[in-house]
C-alpha cells in the first residue's frame, strides 16, 4: 500500500527539516509539499497566491533529488494557513502529515508555531513534528 505524506513548508530550518525527515521515512511512496496561504493575505498580494510558486521550491526539489526521490508541490489559499492545509490534506486523501514545529523568525515564527498546533489538535491524520 502506498502512503501520501503532506510536507506543509516555508522557507525555514524546521521546515526543511521536516522534508528531510518525510524523505527518509517514506522514501519509496507520494510526498507532497505545500505551502499554505491566508486568502486574506495573498489577496492583498502580501504572500504567493495559488497561481505562483515560491523561489523555494527550486531548493525543495534539490533537497528531494538528493534523496533520489520526488515530490509534488502546490501552493493551496484557505481561510487560515492551518485551514487550509487540513482542506488540502482531506482533498488529497494524505495519510499523514509531517510539519516544522515552527517557522520563520518573529511574528511568522510564532504564527507557524499555532500553525502547527492547530494542525495537530484537528487533522484526522497522525501528524509529526519535527523540531
Amino acid at each position: 500500500m502506498s502512503r501520501h505524506v503532506l510536507v506543509p513548508m516555508d522557507d525555514s530550518a524546521p521546515a526543511r527539516a521536516a522534508l528531510d525527515h518525510a524523505l527518509e521515512w517514506v522514501p519509496a511512496d507520494r510526498v507532497t509539499v505545500v505551502f499554505a496561504v491566508d486568502d486574506l493575505e495573498a489577496e492583498y498580494g502580501s504572500v504567493v497566491s495559488e497561481n505562483d510558486e515560491p523561489a523555494f521550491f527550486a531548493d525543495v526539489r534539490d533537497i528531494a533529488a538528493a534523496y533520489d526521490g520526488s515530490l509534488e508541490t502546490t501552493v493551496v489559499e484557505g481561510s487560515g494557513v492551518a485551514e487550509a492545509i487540513l482542506e488540502y490534506a482531506t482533498e488529497a486523501d494524505v495519510d499523514a502529515i509531517v510539519m516544522g514545529s515552527e517557522g520563520k523568525a518573529g511574528v511568522s515564527r510564532l504564527l507557524l508555531g499555532s500553525v502547527a498546533e492547530a494542525v495537530t489538535r484537528r487533522a484526522e491524520v497522525p501528524v509529526t513534528i519535527v523540531p
